[in-house]
């Protein structure tokens, strides 16, 4: 049963690479100014002293950089994610914009060791698909799902993935250490997951 949702995460993760690949350089923008427009404003009670963890994209991945920026500019205290090696959860340090990084694993741009070790209190995560129950299909490392297991067994988390609106499928194959997502923050409007 498990290699059966194993092969269909393959296929979908194929398709969903294959379809954010066609995006265009003005469709990626327009997409990245929306949401940066949207802001988090949507999440109930978010304290000031909420610590927000973006992303570094990959080539074709939702361009966080305007929203990123934007909670700079609100002071909102934010991190990167440092993968910490193969089989482990992700670390957080502290950055801004301007903040010197440094490459790492594949080439994503990390904060550098000198940077604040932080535990995040929301998590912006990347993605190749989500439903609308939360699930969400990532590149098959496992890396977010053991950061947002281990997070949630230690304090009130929220998880939010980031996207374009094509990336919703109707189902996303999912086995049980797959870590589900509270919200998912598109172009066109978050949506609250119901799982």
């Amino acid at each position: 049963m498990s290699q059966t949702i194993l092969e269909q995460k393959r296929a979908l993760r194929a398709e969903a690479k294959s379809q954010r690949a066609g995006f265009t350089a003005a469709q990626r923008a327009a997409a990245a100014s929306a949401v940066a427009a949207l802001g988090l404003g949507f999440l109930p009670a978010r304290s000031p002293e909420a610590i927000v963890s973006g992303f570094a994209p990959l080539a074709d991945e939702f361009r966080l950089w305007p929203l990123l920026r934007r909670l700079a500019g609100e002071r909102v205290p934010l991190a990167l994610p440092v993968i910490d090696g193969k089989g482990k959860p992700l670390l957080f340090r502290a950055w801004q914009p301007g903040d010197a990084t440094a490459a790492g694993v594949w080439g994503i741009a990390e904060p550098t060791a000198d940077k604040a070790r932080v535990e995040p209190d929301i998590v912006l995560v990347p993605l190749l698909a989500f439903d609308r129950q939360g699930w969400r299909l990532g590149y098959g490392g496992g890396f977010y799902d053991r950061t947002l297991r281990g997070l949630r067994a230690r304090k009130p988390l929220v998880a939010v993935g980031v996207a374009f609106d094509q990336q919703r499928v109707d189902a996303v194959p999912h086995l049980d250490y797959d870590e589900r997502l509270d919200w998912v923050l598109t172009p066109s409007a978050p949506i609250r997951c119901v799982g």
